[in-house]
């Protein structure tokens, strides 16, 4: 039972889960760049002890593995996984009242507990007193990465009604006053844009915390997609197995948990450009108006630790953070949407670009020609909840027989491939939304779906080796062979939608002319066919968060009937294109600075690196 992120710190340290780094390190791209190594190496959480222009010691990495995480919070795991699995089955408890009396009793023992005045050990402090960590080289300044943003429900004030996420943070850079105003990066549909549109209806300023440190279970709590009803504040003492401790301060609820707490007001109307930032899909988000916030005031606590992670294209430390939250959550989707079995959003292309979805197939047991029927009404009803309405690509199909994981990404894929027909099986949605961090749509927070839902019997053997057609067309080069079925190959630079639709018209009506593709249901245009090839987790990446698919998928021997689309082979042009935004590249002199920290005798020398 954690009352704070030292306690945490020390626990890790005494069972081997944490190093300290003693020497002196710039938060401008080292502390990142030390993340990075030390993640990928597999390694251990990391205390910087001595970080260059701030006082407060800063920890990273708490989370950067699923066992790491399983012993952070092994004496409340179980009963938290249980009040969540309750509140998906209510009438489990109707059914087992007695059976569940230890839930119940769990959930009430969490509520938050208010106390007043600011809590001892706390001073006020300034927001240029926190360490300043920049990640990537074209940052538009330091971020707080694992913040915990507090609002409340203006119609409904109270913390029962209060709603706590995870937006990042910008502290400094571009045209914010420093220690007078930061930026919040949110979308209307998060649990704050709404609280912000009802203040701003009623002419208010919203008035926001945002907590940083504290148990570990604070910082899980603020991403819990959890169930309708069940608070997260409740749910973060639930976790901590310790009460949420609170009070109000000139009107700001102050969390006496957190390590550190920036109170203001955000103002109605009021935007400031935030970013650039580099994000999870492995780009940059670029410059966009975004709501600022007027500090209010700035508290620390006394021996005050600021923990912060780094995100970039996957795996990162937040993949890790994903894996605990499928793992805690379990079933619930199965409760949200009727007839799904699973559904994986796809770590490797950036989790919101691509889902890959297992249903059930009963509308017509009678028919003996099998097709995808009750895994259309799915597919709208996964495309249609929360978070998963982000995605571009779903993939979906039944179990038949064969019994499926979609987590086996290239063993789904294949078996999708194999069963599609891809003349009927194709349905998109245009003109839609999708993640604001995706820039292969057609504008900010706009894009396009498609669904390939597959079921039935097998329709074809996927060809192993490069199909002879595909070498021989002019302009089109270094074809490669990702997996079965599925080949990469090169052209020109991508000049322009226009270009793009001649010159793959052209290459779609040559393999035609070759005699098609029967075996190949997908081709992949890019700029590195090599790099695409080279591991499935750069065929997901490059490919699906690289494309738009109403603008970016052609076909060979394609056809339009109906308003319905449909081809032989499926042709994906993943080229970058000039309004993409810029993939992250880590700053080459850093990275050798860096290396000192990882010299024989230096704190993490002793870390065995890939």
């Amino acid at each position: 039972m954690y009352r704070h992120i030292e306690d945490c710190v020390i626990d890790l340290e005494k069972h081997g889960h944490l190093v300290r780094v003693r020497e002196e390190i710039d938060p401008d791209l080292e502390m990142a760049a030390v993340h990075r190594r030390v993640y990928e190496a597999g390694g251990p959480a990391l205390l910087f002890e001595n970080v260059k222009g701030t006082k407060y010691r800063a920890v990273s990495n708490l989370f950067g593995s699923i066992e790491r995480s399983r012993f952070i919070f092994r004496d409340t795991w179980q009963a938290a996984e249980n009040v969540i699995a309750l509140r998906g089955n209510p009438m489990e408890a109707l059914k087992h009242p007695f059976k569940h009396v230890g839930i119940a009793l769990a959930a009430f023992k969490a509520l938050p507990r208010k106390s007043s005045g600011l809590p001892p050990g706390f001073r006020e402090i300034r927001i240029s007193d926190l360490p300043m960590i920049k990640s990537w080289p074209m940052d538009g300044g330091a971020f707080i990465t694992l913040p915990q943003v507090y609002s409340e429900n203006p119609d409904k004030p109270g913390i029962m009604n209060s709603n706590l996420g995870m937006y990042r943070i910008q502290l400094n850079g571009n045209d914010y006053k420093l220690d007078q105003e930061i930026g919040l990066h949110y979308q209307i549909h998060r649990g704050i844009g709404i609280h912000q549109e009802k203040a701003s209806r009623r002419g208010e300023p919203l008035k926001v915390s945002c907590f940083v440190g504290g148990p570990p279970a604070h910082t899980l709590s603020a991403v819990m997609p959890l169930p309708e009803g069940l608070s997260e504040m409740t749910f973060a003492g639930l976790l901590a197995g310790r009460r949420f401790r609170y009070s109000y301060v000139d009107g700001y609820c102050i969390s006496h948990d957190a390590d550190f707490v920036i109170t203001g007001e955000i103002h109605p109307g009021e935007t400031k450009p935030e970013g650039p930032f580099g994000d999870h899909l492995g780009y940059y988000s670029l410059i966009h108006p975004f709501p600022v916030m007027r500090i209010h005031k700035v508290y620390a606590r006394e021996h005050a630790i600021w923990p912060f992670t780094v995100v970039g294209r996957p795996p990162a430390e937040d993949t890790a953070f994903g894996a605990l939250i499928h793992e805690l959550t379990g079933d619930a989707i199965k409760q949200e949407i009727p007839g799904v079995q699973e559904v994986h959003a796809v770590d490797a292309a950036g989790v919101h670009p691509l889902l890959f979805a297992i249903g059930s197939e009963r509308y017509t047991p009678y028919q003996t020609v099998k097709q995808p029927a009750e895994l259309l009404t799915i597919a709208n009803r996964i495309l249609g909840t929360g978070q998963l309405s982000l995605a571009k690509y779903l993939f979906i199909t039944a179990e038949d027989q064969v019994p499926l994981d979609s987590h086996r990404e290239e063993e789904f894929l294949q078996y999708i491939l194999e069963r599609i027909d891809l003349r009927r099986d194709l349905h998109f949605q245009t003109n839609t939304t999708i993640d604001t961090l995706d820039y292969s749509g057609s504008g900010l927070n706009s894009g396009s779906k498609v669904i390939f839902a597959a079921y039935g019997e097998q329709k074809r053997k996927l060809c192993r080796e490069i199909p002879e057609a595909v070498m021989n067309v002019r302009g089109f080069t270094a074809p490669c062979l990702v997996m079965p079925g599925i080949i990469a190959i090169e052209t020109n630079t991508f000049h322009s939608y226009e270009v793009a639709a001649k010159e793959l018209r052209m290459f779609c009506e040559a393999l035609q002319a070759g005699g098609g593709l029967p075996d190949c249901p997908m081709i992949v245009v890019c700029d590195d066919s090599r790099f695409v090839s080279g591991s499935l987790s750069n065929f997901l990446w490059s490919t699906f968060t690289r494309s738009n698919p109403s603008h970016d998928i052609y076909g060979v021997n394609s056809f339009y009937e109906h308003k319905h689309w449909g081809c032989d082979t499926v042709v994906i042009d993943a080229r970058i294109k000039p309004h993409h935004a810029p993939p992250l590249e880590a700053d080459a002199s850093v990275e050798r600075n860096v290396d000192r920290f990882f010299a024989k005798g230096a704190s993490l020398g002793g870390i065995k690196l890939g």
